[in-house]
Protein backbone atom coordinates (compact mmCIF):
# COMPACT_ATOMS: atom_id res chain seq x y z
CA UNK A 1 0.00 0.00 0.00
CA UNK A 2 2.84 2.23 0.80
CA UNK A 3 4.66 2.38 -2.63
CA UNK A 4 1.08 2.46 -4.36
CA UNK A 5 0.23 5.90 -2.27
CA UNK A 6 4.20 7.19 -3.58
CA UNK A 7 3.87 6.08 -7.57
CA UNK A 8 0.39 7.22 -7.02
CA UNK A 9 1.60 10.50 -5.53
CA UNK A 10 4.12 11.39 -8.19
CA UNK A 11 2.15 10.67 -11.31
CA UNK A 12 -0.11 13.05 -10.09
CA UNK A 13 2.43 15.56 -9.70
CA UNK A 14 4.35 14.76 -12.96
CA UNK A 15 2.56 17.12 -15.23
CA UNK A 16 3.80 19.54 -13.41
CA UNK A 17 7.31 18.75 -13.94
CA UNK A 18 6.41 18.31 -18.19
CA UNK A 19 6.55 21.29 -20.31
CA UNK A 20 3.85 21.57 -22.71
CA UNK A 21 3.68 21.81 -26.20
CA UNK A 22 3.51 25.58 -27.75
CA UNK A 23 0.39 26.90 -28.27
CA UNK A 24 0.73 29.38 -31.02
CA UNK A 25 3.46 29.68 -33.84
CA UNK A 26 3.84 32.71 -35.91
CA UNK A 27 5.49 32.20 -39.51
CA UNK A 28 6.53 33.46 -42.70
CA UNK A 29 7.27 31.35 -45.55
CA UNK A 30 10.60 31.66 -46.87
CA UNK A 31 9.89 30.13 -50.95
CA UNK A 32 7.04 33.30 -51.19
CA UNK A 33 9.86 35.70 -49.24
CA UNK A 34 11.83 34.83 -51.97
CA UNK A 35 9.15 35.98 -54.84
CA UNK A 36 8.26 39.06 -53.19
CA UNK A 37 5.15 38.09 -51.64
CA UNK A 38 4.16 39.09 -48.57
CA UNK A 39 2.94 36.30 -46.04
CA UNK A 40 2.04 35.53 -42.94
CA UNK A 41 0.82 32.54 -41.36
CA UNK A 42 -0.39 31.75 -37.65
CA UNK A 43 -0.90 28.38 -36.28
CA UNK A 44 -3.01 27.31 -33.28
CA UNK A 45 -3.05 24.38 -31.29
CA UNK A 46 -6.56 23.35 -31.18
CA UNK A 47 -6.61 19.81 -29.80
CA UNK A 48 -3.56 17.62 -28.26
CA UNK A 49 -2.82 16.24 -31.40
CA UNK A 50 -4.41 18.68 -33.89
CA UNK A 51 -3.36 22.51 -35.02
CA UNK A 52 -5.32 25.31 -37.11
CA UNK A 53 -2.80 26.58 -39.58
CA UNK A 54 -3.96 29.94 -41.63
CA UNK A 55 -1.78 31.66 -43.95
CA UNK A 56 -2.26 34.69 -46.11
CA UNK A 57 -0.07 35.86 -48.60
CA UNK A 58 -0.22 39.22 -51.32
CA UNK A 59 2.07 39.86 -53.89
CA UNK A 60 1.12 44.05 -55.16
CA UNK A 61 3.53 44.61 -57.40
CA UNK A 62 4.07 45.35 -60.91
CA UNK A 63 7.77 45.04 -62.33
CA UNK A 64 9.16 46.65 -65.54
CA UNK A 65 7.61 45.51 -68.81
CA UNK A 66 4.36 44.95 -67.49
CA UNK A 67 5.60 41.93 -65.71
CA UNK A 68 3.64 41.10 -62.71
CA UNK A 69 2.74 38.16 -60.48
CA UNK A 70 0.05 40.05 -58.50
CA UNK A 71 -1.94 37.87 -56.26
CA UNK A 72 -4.16 38.00 -52.87
CA UNK A 73 -3.91 34.31 -51.27
CA UNK A 74 -5.52 32.49 -48.04
CA UNK A 75 -5.13 28.45 -46.90
CA UNK A 76 -6.21 27.28 -44.45
CA UNK A 77 -5.15 24.05 -43.47
CA UNK A 78 -5.80 21.73 -40.48
CA UNK A 79 -2.75 19.33 -39.44
CA UNK A 80 -2.73 16.11 -37.31
CA UNK A 81 0.71 15.58 -36.30
CA UNK A 82 2.21 12.08 -35.73
CA UNK A 83 4.25 12.91 -32.47
CA UNK A 84 2.70 16.34 -30.98
CA UNK A 85 1.30 20.02 -32.16
CA UNK A 86 4.87 21.79 -33.54
CA UNK A 87 7.81 19.15 -33.86
CA UNK A 88 7.99 16.18 -36.31
CA UNK A 89 5.69 14.73 -38.91
CA UNK A 90 2.06 16.27 -39.91
CA UNK A 91 -0.87 15.73 -42.35
CA UNK A 92 -3.06 17.94 -43.72
CA UNK A 93 -5.95 19.18 -45.55
CA UNK A 94 -6.51 22.51 -46.50
CA UNK A 95 -8.35 24.73 -48.63
CA UNK A 96 -7.38 27.68 -50.90
CA UNK A 97 -9.06 30.58 -52.58
CA UNK A 98 -6.59 33.63 -54.28
CA UNK A 99 -7.36 36.33 -56.50
CA UNK A 100 -4.53 36.92 -59.79
CA UNK A 101 -3.64 39.00 -62.35
CA UNK A 102 -0.96 37.99 -63.85
CA UNK A 103 1.33 39.06 -67.60
CA UNK A 104 4.85 38.90 -69.34
CA UNK A 105 6.45 35.89 -67.02
CA UNK A 106 9.71 34.43 -67.94
CA UNK A 107 9.20 32.23 -71.10
CA UNK A 108 10.27 29.27 -68.94
CA UNK A 109 7.35 28.95 -67.84
CA UNK A 110 5.52 28.42 -70.52
CA UNK A 111 5.16 30.67 -73.75
CA UNK A 112 1.04 31.32 -72.94
CA UNK A 113 2.46 33.14 -69.74
CA UNK A 114 4.66 35.79 -71.51
CA UNK A 115 2.63 36.66 -74.19
CA UNK A 116 -0.87 36.58 -71.68
CA UNK A 117 -2.30 38.51 -69.34
CA UNK A 118 -4.54 36.20 -66.96
CA UNK A 119 -6.87 38.08 -64.20
CA UNK A 120 -9.35 35.73 -62.22
CA UNK A 121 -9.75 33.51 -59.00
CA UNK A 122 -8.71 30.43 -58.30
CA UNK A 123 -10.66 27.67 -55.45
CA UNK A 124 -9.36 24.42 -53.98
CA UNK A 125 -8.37 21.97 -51.57
CA UNK A 126 -5.62 19.13 -50.96
CA UNK A 127 -3.72 17.31 -49.14
CA UNK A 128 -0.13 17.93 -47.12
CA UNK A 129 2.74 16.63 -45.79
CA UNK A 130 4.69 18.59 -43.55
CA UNK A 131 7.94 18.40 -41.16
CA UNK A 132 9.37 20.46 -38.10
CA UNK A 133 12.64 21.18 -36.58
CA UNK A 134 13.21 22.54 -33.51
CA UNK A 135 15.89 25.40 -34.15
CA UNK A 136 15.43 26.81 -30.62
CA UNK A 137 13.55 27.46 -27.27
CA UNK A 138 11.01 29.87 -29.55
CA UNK A 139 12.56 28.95 -33.36
CA UNK A 140 11.19 25.97 -35.42
CA UNK A 141 11.41 25.29 -39.50
CA UNK A 142 8.74 23.61 -41.38
CA UNK A 143 9.28 22.28 -44.65
CA UNK A 144 5.89 20.87 -46.46
CA UNK A 145 3.96 19.43 -49.72
CA UNK A 146 0.79 19.19 -50.51
CA UNK A 147 -1.22 18.18 -53.85
CA UNK A 148 -4.89 18.72 -54.56
CA UNK A 149 -7.10 20.48 -56.62
CA UNK A 150 -7.70 24.36 -57.90
CA UNK A 151 -10.59 25.80 -60.16
CA UNK A 152 -9.47 28.66 -61.88
CA UNK A 153 -12.14 31.35 -63.57
CA UNK A 154 -10.35 33.80 -65.54
CA UNK A 155 -10.20 36.20 -68.36
CA UNK A 156 -7.53 36.14 -70.68
CA UNK A 157 -5.90 39.62 -72.15
CA UNK A 158 -3.15 40.32 -75.41
CA UNK A 159 -0.28 40.98 -72.77
CA UNK A 160 0.80 44.38 -73.45
CA UNK A 161 -0.19 47.06 -71.63
CA UNK A 162 -4.17 47.24 -71.81
CA UNK A 163 -4.26 44.54 -74.00
CA UNK A 164 -7.83 43.27 -75.35
CA UNK A 165 -9.67 40.93 -73.84
CA UNK A 166 -9.55 37.38 -75.56
CA UNK A 167 -12.14 35.46 -74.00
CA UNK A 168 -13.12 34.15 -70.48
CA UNK A 169 -12.40 30.86 -69.50
CA UNK A 170 -12.71 27.81 -66.74
CA UNK A 171 -10.23 25.07 -65.84
CA UNK A 172 -9.43 22.26 -63.63
CA UNK A 173 -5.77 21.74 -62.26
CA UNK A 174 -4.48 18.65 -60.25
CA UNK A 175 -1.21 19.28 -58.91
CA UNK A 176 1.40 21.01 -56.53
CA UNK A 177 -1.13 22.96 -54.37
CA UNK A 178 1.16 23.79 -51.41
CA UNK A 179 4.93 23.95 -51.07
CA UNK A 180 6.97 26.16 -47.87
CA UNK A 181 9.79 26.38 -46.19
CA UNK A 182 8.94 28.25 -43.29
CA UNK A 183 10.21 30.09 -40.37
CA UNK A 184 7.96 30.10 -37.48
CA UNK A 185 8.15 31.77 -33.98
CA UNK A 186 6.57 29.92 -31.44
CA UNK A 187 4.44 31.65 -28.59
CA UNK A 188 4.20 29.59 -25.31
Amino acid sequence: YYEDTISYSILRELPRFIPSTPSVGIKTNLLYDAMTSINLGVEFKIAPKWTLDISANLNPWEFSNNRKWKHILVQPEARYWLCEPFYGHFLGVHAHWAHYNISNLPSWLGPEFSKFRYQGDLYGAGISYGYQWVLGTRWNLEATAGIGYAFLDYDKYDGEVCGPLLGSYKTHYFGVTKLGISLIYLIK
